[in-house]
């Protein structure tokens, strides 16, 4: 039998169901992201910082079932957000947003796309935010998939407050727990995470 890259079989998440029946999600993400995405070692993090650990989420947010229980998990924690759109900074976010909007039409809560770019394009629309023809009046939730600092969401953030939507919340696959939530208490948007760095680094 062929085996995924944690050792499971395909289908796994179906063989963690609860007693309830449904998959659990979280404990496949968890397992997907230790095994494909969490490092130890040090480098330097996009925030200038130094670390003796690291998310890399492509492997992951690109693998298969990785793709679909975070997309499962993101939407079910947008399930009692007032947002109609979701959006983040290319090219990390792009990935999440896909996957959501495409879960969205499955679940029967259509949730348009956008991303924004941090430079806008020297040619054709010279768009920041592209993806969705207008965020005027909207609310949206920005999507991370590694948030430090908070910094990099924050032009998304701002990017879509200028195009007229409301930021409800930014949601980020990992809070590495260095700050991002005071970052972004202070601009007055709500944050929050589906992991924490912690939890990773707990098991060693």
């Amino acid at each position: 039998m062929v085996m995924d890259t944690t050792g499971n079989a395909p289908g796994a998440a179906q063989q963690q169901a609860g007693a309830s029946g449904v998959p659990d999600y979280r404990a496949r993400a968890f397992a997907l992201i230790r095994a494909r995405s969490f490092g130890r070692k040090r480098i330097t993090l996009a925030s200038g910082r130094e670390s003796d650990f690291y998310f890399d989420m492509k492997p992951t947010m690109l693998h298969p079932e990785g793709a679909h229980a975070l997309g499962e998990l993101l939407i079910g924690r947008l399930a009692g957000e007032a947002v109609d759109a979701v959006g983040g900074v290319a090219v990390g976010a792009v990935p999440l947003v896909a996957v959501v909007t495409a879960l969205s039409h499955v679940h029967g809560r259509p949730l348009p796309g956008f991303f924004v770019r941090k430079e806008a394009k020297d040619h054709g629309t010279r768009r920041t935010v592209d993806g969705i023809e207008s965020l005027q009046g909207r609310k949206v939730a920005i999507l991370e998939d590694v948030t430090t600092t908070g910094q990099s969401s924050m032009i998304a953030v701002e990017a879509a407050r200028q195009a007229g939507a409301e930021v409800v919340l930014v949601l980020s696959v990992v809070d590495r727990q260095e700050g991002a939530d005071e970052t972004y208490r202070q601009a007055g948007v709500r944050f929050d995470s589906i992991f924490k760095a912690g939890e990773f680094l707990a098991l060693g």
